[in-house]
C-alpha cells in the first residue's frame, strides 16, 4: 500500500523533530532490555564498575549500528523496515556457563560471538528455508524455557545477587549475608507494582515505557537510601570511543564456538517470527530474500558485537509492538532511533550511571521482562493443536523437561567432559535439540509456506 506520491509509509522520510521524538521513544521502550544482557554477563565474570560501564557503552554502540543496517539497509543486509536490534537473552545462559569456566571467559564469549556471526550471514538464506523444523510446538517450547531460564536471573536480582558470593580474604564460596535482605525484596516489590500500576491505568507512550520508569523509581528509592554508589562518575569522561577488542583478542574454543552458533540458529528462527509480524503490521509483503537480508543482520550484528566487545543481537520484540501501537510504519524513525543508541554509546558517564543502579532494583524488572518471554512461549504454545494430536504434548512435555535439567540439577552432567559444559548446562541448547527431533521423529513437517504463516500468526498473537 503506498500514498498518493507512489512512496511506501515503511520508505516516508518524517519531519525532523517528528522523526527525533519518535526515535527516542523506540530507545527509551528498549533501553532497559538493551541494558540487562551486559549487567547479567558482567555481573557473572565479577567485573568491576569501570569494565561494566564499558560492557554497556559498547553494546549501546553495537545497537546502533545493528539497527541503522536493519532499518536502512545497504546490499543484502537489512530488511528495510521499522526494527530496533539489541542484545538477545537467548545467549544469556549458555554465555553465562562460559563465563564461570575459567578456560573460556570473556575473551573465549567474545571468540564464540565472532564465530556465531559469521556462521549467521553464511546460513541466513538457509535458515530462512528451515521452517518446516520449527513450527509452533517447538518455538513454543524454546521461547518458554530461554523465559523459564532467565527468571533465575530476575529471582536472585531482587533478592540481591546471588545466593552464594567471594570471601575476598580466603577466596572461598559463602553464604550472601545480604541475600533475600526484607529491603532488597520491599524495593524489588515496589518497582514491579509500579510497572503492573502503569500498565494498566496509563495508555500511550508513557505505558510503553512501563519497565524503565519502575528502574528510575527503584533507582530513587535505593539512592535516598543509600544504596547506591556513583564511584567512578567523576573520572568518568564526557566522550569515549568504543575500540574494538578493547578486553583483548578473541580465543575460540570449539565447543563454545558450535554451542553459540546453534544460539544463533534460535536467535534466528525467532527473528523469521518477528520480521513477519512487522512486515503484517506495516502493510508490507515480506519475501524469501527479505527473510535472507534481515536475517544477515543478525549475523552482521552478532559479528560487530564480538569484535566491539559485546554479544548476540536480534531484533526487539517490544519494538515491534511499539510500530502496532502508534502506528508510525517509517523505517526513518528506527534508524533515528540507531543513532541515539550510537551517541548514548559514547557516553561513558551514562554508562556508569546505569552500572551503579543496585541488583533488586533491577530484580522487580527482572520479574517482568523475563516473565514476558515465557509468556510469550506459552502464548505461542496456545495455538498448537493438542487435542488431535496429543503428540504433541509430549514434544513439550519432554523438551521443556530437558530445559529444565540444568535449572533445577545443577551437577546433573558433573562426570561429562568438561569440554561439552556450555551445551549441557545451556537449558535453552537441550530444549531446542530435543524439541526440534522430537517434532520430527512424532510429526510430519510442514511446507514451508504453511510454516510461515503459523510462525506469522504466532508472532502476531505474541505481539498482540
Amino acid at each position: 500500500m503506498t500514498d498518493r506520491s507512489g512512496i511506501h509509509p515503511v520508505d516516508e522520510v518524517l519531519p525532523a523533530g517528528k522523526l527525533t521524538l519518535l526515535g527516542i521513544q523506540h530507545v527509551l521502550v528498549m533501553y532497559a532490555g538493551a541494558v540487562a544482557v551486559p549487567l547479567i554477563v558482567g555481573g557473572a565474570l565479577k567485573l568491576p564498575k569501570d569494565q561494566m560501564a564499558m560492557l554497556i557503552n559498547a553494546d549501546l554502540f553495537a545497537c546502533g549500528i545493528a539497527t541503522l543496517v536493519q532499518s536502512i539497509g545497504f546490499w543484502r543486509f537489512g530488511i528495510r523496515l521499522p526494527v530496533m536490534m539489541g542484545v538477545t537473552f537467548a545467549a544469556v545462559s549458555p554465555m553465562v556457563v562460559m563465563a564461570t569456566n575459567p578456560e573460556i571467559g570473556l575473551l573465549g564469549i567474545y571468540g564464540a560471538v565472532i564465530a556465531a556471526g559469521i556462521f549467521g550471514i553464511l546460513v541466513a538464506p538457509l535458515i530462512s528455508r528451515m521452517l518446516p523444523l520449527f513450527p509452533p510446538v517447538v518455538t513454543g517450547s524454546i521461547i518458554t524455557i530461554i523465559g523459564i531460564s532467565l527468571m533465575r536471573v530476575g529471582v536472585n536480582w531482587a533478592a540481591g545477587g546471588n545466593p552464594m558470593i567471594r570471601d575476598l580474604a580466603t577466596g572461598k564460596m559463602i553464604d550472601n549475608p545480604a541475600y533475600g535482605a526484607p529491603l532488597h525484596l520491599a524495593v524489588a516489590g515496589i518497582v514491579l507494582l509500579f510497572i503492573l500500576l502503569i500498565t494498566k491505568f496509563v495508555k500511550g507512550f508513557f505505558a510503553n515505557i512501563a519497565v524503565l520508569l519502575g528502574l528510575v523509581l527503584g533507582m530513587v528509592i535505593a539512592i535516598f537510601l543509600g544504596k547506591v554508589s556513583f564511584a567512578g562518575l567523576p573520572e568518568a569522561g564526557w566522550f569515549a570511543v568504543v575500540f574494538p577488542f578493547q578486553f583483548g583478542m578473541p580465543r575460540f574454543d570449539l565447543v563454545a564456538c558450535l554451542t553459540m552458533c546453534m544460539v544463533m540458529i534460535v536467535v534466528m528462527i525467532e527473528s523469521l517470527g518477528m520480521f513477519l509480524a512487522v512486515g503484517n503490521i506495516v502493510g508490507k509483503e515480506v519475501s524469501q530474500k527479505d527473510l535472507s537480508d534481515g536475517l544477515r543482520v543478525d549475523g552482521l550484528g552478532t559479528l560487530i558485537g564480538g569484535i566491539f566487545n559485546t554479544f548476540p543481537y536480534t531484533s526487539f520484540s517490544q519494538n515491534v509492538g511499539l510500530v502496532g501501537v502508534t502506528g508510525v510504519r517509517s523505517r526513518w524513525v528506527t534508524a533515528v532511533g540507531g543513532v541515539i543508541l550510537l551517541a548514548l554509546g559514547l557516553v561513558p558517564k551514562l554508562a556508569v550511571i546505569v552500572a551503579s543502579v543496585p541488583q533488586f532494583v533491577l530484580g522487580g524488572a527482572g520479574v517482568v521482562m523475563f516473565g514476558m518471554v515465557c509468556a510469550t512461549g506459552i502464548r505461542i504454545l496456545g495455538g498448537v493443536d493438542f487435542a488431535k494430536n496429543r503428540l504433541n504434548l509430549y514434544v513439550v512435555a519432554i523438551s521443556v523437561g530437558f530445559g529444565m535439567i540444568p535449572l533445577v540439577a545443577d551437577k546433573f552432567f558433573g562426570q561429562m567432559p568438561k569440554g561439552l559444559s556450555p551445551l549441557l548446562h545451556s537449558g535453552i541448547l537441550l530444549c531446542s535439540i530435543v524439541a526440534v527431533v522430537l517434532n520430527a521423529f512424532f510429526n510430519h513437517l510442514n511446507t514451508a509456506s504453511d510454516s510461515a504463516q503459523e510462525s506469522a500468526a504466532a508472532s502476531k498473537k505474541s505481539e498482540a
